[in-house]
C-alpha cells in the first residue's frame, strides 16, 4: 500500500509548521519547548482522519531533510501507538516508497532497535514543558496494523464528511495527493 505524505516539519527541527489546509501555506504553529529535535521528516496523510480529529500523522525516514510541503510517496513500516492531551495521536511510521537504499525496511522488526527508541524517546518527552499538553502510554505495532490504521482513517473521514460531522477543509493545491480521486474543473 503506497500513499502520499505532506511533510510539515523538516528532520532535526525545533519548528512546528502545520499546512493551513484553507490556503496551502505553511505557518509556525511553535518552536518546542524542549530541546529535542524531530528526529525523521514529519507530516500527514491527506484524506485521513485520525482519532485526534487530525489527519493522521506520519514520519518519514529519509537519508537527508526535505522542506516543508514536500510530497513523497510513501510504504508504511510500522505505526508509534500513543495517547496526548487530544486522545489517541498515533504516529505512522514510513520509507519512501521506491527508495532502493531502504528496500530491507518492510515491518517495524527490521529497523534496528535503536532507532525505535531514539523515535519513541521524542515523542514521550516532547510536550515535557509546555502547559496543558501531556504524552501518555506509547507502543510499537508493525506494519499491518500501521496500513489498518491508515485504511480506518480514511474510512472516519469518509464518514465524516457524509455524515457532517467532520468539515475537511479541502486540501491545497500544493497538498493533493494522487493517490485518491481528484474532481476535474468544469470546462
Amino acid at each position: 500500500m503506497d500513499f502520499d505524505v505532506t511533510v510539515e516539519i523538516p528532520k532535526g527541527q525545533r519548528n512546528k509548521y502545520e499546512v493551513d489546509h484553507h490556503t496551502g501555506r505553511i505557518r509556525l504553529d511553535r518552536t518546542l519547548f524542549t530541546a529535542t529535535q524531530y528526529p525523521a521528516d514529519y507530516g500527514f496523510i491527506e484524506g485521513t482522519l485520525g482519532e485526534d480529529g487530525d489527519p493522521l500523522d506520519a514520519l518519514v525516514l529519509v537519508p537527508e531533510p526535505t522542506f516543508p510541503g514536500c510530497l513523497i510517496r510513501c510504504r508504511a513500516i510500522g505505526m508509534f501507538r500513543m495517547t496526548d492531551e487530544k486522545g489517541g495521536d498515533d504516529k505512522v511510521l514510513c520509507v519512501p516508497a521506491d527508495d532502493p537504499r531502504l528496500e530491507h525496511l518492510r515491518d517495524i522488526h527490521h529497523l534496528p532497535k535503536f532507532d525505535r527508541l531514539e523515535i519513541q524517546h521524542f515523542f514521550e518527552v516532547y510536550k515535557d514543558l509546555e502547559p496543558g499538553k501531556s504524552v501518555e502510554g506509547a507502543s510499537w505495532v508493525g506494519r499491518v496494523e500501521a496500513e489498518a490504521e491508515i485504511m480506518a482513517s480514511r474510512a472516519r473521514h469518509d464518514q465524516g464528511i457524509a455524515e457532517g460531522t467532520y468539515e475537511d477543509p479541502g486540501v491545497a493545491p500544493m497538498a493533493r495527493p494522487v493517490d485518491r480521486p481528484v474532481d476535474k474543473p468544469a470546462e
